[in-house]
């Protein structure tokens, strides 16, 4: 499929992946990108899935149309796609392999070689002419792997992104809604990696870009000021949309019904949304998406074994270890006994940035009380204060 200036679209689809990176659903499946530069020189834009081998060099066959490919440029090592590498070296022996030095090192690893004699090591910064076109490759380290390159083609004006910018979900199921999967995508993947990815952002700021070309995922080629906006919010750990969400664990239903109290509460006050999951029902990485979606967060829960009952606590865990912060935490905590969420919560975030807890605490003693409704109505007006 072409693209745009002797690009060409080369990927395939997966329909029969259930879990992407052995923990994310796919229902809709997923992307694997590849892509072809034909100009007096042919450049190709990383492999595809090891499922996919063979129908990923048919694709390349017939967008080569004849021609001969003379180089194999890898962005990414990462086995979706990169696994057909060796592949591609036996059906293109002529072919050179482009790759920065940590690039070779990983595909020693991978595949007990590093195609020595046929490699082409490139730096930060550095250009490759194809003839009329000149590619610029961008070192991207850790957005989402150390080795992480991406190329810009100063003719097309397209900047081939890697894993940024990509997606959830197969380029032939129909999605409108590009930022509900990309997002969890990249709460999912890249989250932890603001840094990194804002120092990518700079980097890209430079370029005239009129396409994006990912990995997974759509190519975009409209309104790239909304995809370039919203990866700067991600990024920087911005609130993307004003509102609140609910998170909950409930044992026998009281946690849950004060969660759905305080959604009531929240929305006859005027709050302009609010979100509410189950964390033992609903998908984790969706929950995780919308923690950092939204720039107020709820935690409702039981104590359970003297700690935090365990999808909280494995929640807790995702959202810190992505670097959550910039936030306002409210806590619901329930105990019969000896009630210990709310301190055990607090501490789990002791060494997050800029997260604030309100002053109110919401502690139920196995069933809700009028005390209870009270300090509701009081954590709902909290959360609602420069709304």
């Amino acid at each position: 499929m072409l693209i745009k200036d002797n690009v060409f679209y080369i990927g395939v689809n997966d329909h029969e992946i259930d879990l992407f990176e052995g923990l994310y659903d796919v229902p809709e499946g997923m992307a694997y990108n590849s892509y072809l530069i034909k100009d007096e020189k042919c450049a190709v834009m990383d492999t595809v899935d090891a499922k996919f081998g063979d129908e990923w060099l048919k694709n390349l066959a017939e967008a080569l149309d004849g021609s001969k490919p003379d180089y194999l440029i890898v962005q990414h090592m990462e086995p979706d796609h990169s696994a057909n590498i060796v592949k591609f070296a036996e059906a293109y022996p002529e072919a050179v392999i482009v790759g920065n030095a940590k690039t070779f090192a990983m595909m020693t690893k991978f595949f007990g070689t590093d195609f020595a004699g046929r490699q082409l090591v490139v730096k930060d910064g550095e250009t490759l002419s194809l003839g009329s076109r000149e590619l610029k490759f961008v070192f991207a380290p850790m957005v989402h792997w150390p080795e992480v390159m991406m190329t810009y083609d100063a003719k097309a004006k397209i900047f081939f992104s890697a894993d940024a910018f990509g997606k959830f979900g197969a380029l032939d199921c129909e999605d409108d809604d590009w930022a509900c999967e990309a997002r969890r995508y990249y709460f999912g993947i890249v989250g932890k990696y603001g840094a990194q990815v804002q120092a990518l952002l700079k980097k890209a700021a430079a370029l005239d870009i009129q396409a994006i070309c990912p990995l997974h995922g759509p190519v975009l080629t409209e309104d790239l000021g909304c995809y370039l906006g919203l990866y700067d919010t991600w990024s920087s750990y911005g609130v993307e949309s004003e509102g609140v969400f609910i998170a909950y664990t409930s044992v026998y239903g009281h946690t849950k019904q004060a969660a759905e109290l305080l959604k009531e509460k929240l929305e006859a006050k005027g709050c302009p949304k609010v979100a509410v999951a189950d964390l033992a029902r609903e998908d984790m990485a969706e929950s995780v998406e919308d923690a950092f979606r939204y720039g107020k967060l709820v935690l409702a829960t039981t104590t359970y074994n003297a700690d935090i009952f365990p999808f909280m606590r494995e929640f807790i865990y995702d959202l810190t270890e992505r670097g959550y912060q910039n936030r306002l935490i409210g806590v619901i905590e329930n105990g019969s006994w000896a009630p210990m969420a709310a301190k055990l919560i607090k501490g789990r975030f002791e060494k997050s940035k800029n997260i604030t807890f309100t002053d109110t605490t919401v502690t139920i003693n196995s069933a809700l009380t009028a005390e209870n409704l009270t300090q509701l109505d009081a954590l709902a007006d909290e959360l609602l204060k420069n709304k």
